[in-house]
């Protein structure tokens, strides 16, 4: 990893440059409403699965309120903002004097994104609203994501949706708000958006430039759950090849050749740049495990699912220690498939 940049999946553009949005016009048009209204809340936590556009409604409402400061003189409809503004330039440039985008840091040293949102990275917040407390426009901060604030930066955040400076407005993201404090979900006025249709994820893709064929439509859409970036990882970075390959270890009689092709898997999940898509295995694994423990509890299976709950938390803190530390992730791979295969 060479920046920032390349936390953007190929073929997928930044949120702050995106102009089209599908699937969410009813959130569009309660917040049009609201702001119009003049009682908008001052923090709103937009929730929903990754990758179906909650960052890009987010800089949409923002270029919206930039646009009109006047919330009273502001059209109820949010439009796509104008690409040739100024203020969609300084935002999509991340120049804007009255936007920041809190999001996990960039490691030079590492090369690689820190794996939390740091309390420092808050403090930036504090200094954004410290410069900029004489100017009577709005201040925006969107906060991507807060599942990924460290607790003293949750705590910090906080205290400012507690004590919100002036015409400040934060846009909280999440995409799994019951572990979020309580306290903060108790500071935001919830605004749920649901996973993409199969339409509206064929038009998103289409603004991408990608074309679904008839052949691959049924297995994307299956796999991608209503999510841009789960599709982009499944055609890119070669999802549909790895899911089919676990399929194919799972359904292998323990044996030799089951061994070698799961070798074969761990290596590919593990072969350097391959980041994006051991995220996606692990993921995927993880919740396969997660329904696994549910299915086996609602059939009055407890010590099945008590097994499945806690092979879930332990692949959690191994992926997380070895992204912490750059660990060799074949062997994770294997200790955890077989662990699931064998108990």
């Amino acid at each position: 990893m060479s920046g920032p940049e390349d936390a953007i999946l190929d073929g997928a553009r930044p949120p702050a440059e995106t102009l089209s949005l599908f699937g969410h016009d009813a959130a569009l048009d309660f917040l049009g409403r609201a702001y119009q209204s003049g009682k908008s809340h001052h923090a709103i936590l937009i929730e929903g699965p990754e990758g179906i556009g909650k960052a890009t409604l987010a800089f949409r409402f923002a270029n919206h309120v930039l646009a009109h400061p006047d919330a009273q003189s502001a059209p109820d409809v949010i439009a796509p903002p104008d690409p040739d503004s100024t203020h969609f330039r300084q935002v999509a440039s991340g120049a804007s004097h009255n936007l920041i985008h809190l999001t996990r840091p960039f490691d030079e040293k590492a090369g690689r994104f820190k794996s939390a949102i740091t309390v420092d990275e808050v403090r930036r917040v504090g200094r954004f609203f410290g410069q900029t407390s004489g100017s009577d426009n709005w201040r925006i901060v969107i906060v991507d994501t807060a599942d990924d604030l460290n607790r003293n930066a949750a705590n910090a955040i906080l205290k400012m949706l507690e004590e919100p400076p002036k015409r400040a407005m934060f846009l909280v993201l999440s995409h799994a708000p019951g572990k979020l404090l309580p306290t903060i979900r108790s500071r935001c006025l919830p605004l749920p958006l649901r996973p993409l249709s199969d339409p509206d994820l064929e038009k998103a893709l289409k603004a991408l430039g990608f074309e679904v064929s008839p052949e691959s439509r049924s297995a994307l859409f299956a796999q991608a759950g209503g999510s841009v970036s789960e599709a982009l990882k499944l055609v890119n970075y070669g999802g549909l090849e790895i899911l089919n390959a676990f399929e194919s270890v799972l359904s292998q009689a323990p044996g030799g050749q089951q061994r070698q092709d799961l070798i074969k898997l761990a290596e590919a999940l593990s072969a350097k740049g391959s980041d994006t898509i051991f995220a996606f295995f692990a993921d995927n694994f993880i919740r396969r495990i997660e329904a696994d423990a549910r299915a086996a509890a609602l059939n009055g299976d407890l010590p099945a699912g008590a097994r499945m709950s806690e092979l879930s938390s332990a692949l959690k803190e191994r992926i997380d220690t070895s992204v912490a530390y750059n660990l060799d992730r074949k062997q994770i791979v294997m200790n955890a498939v077989e662990s699931y295969l064998f108990g």
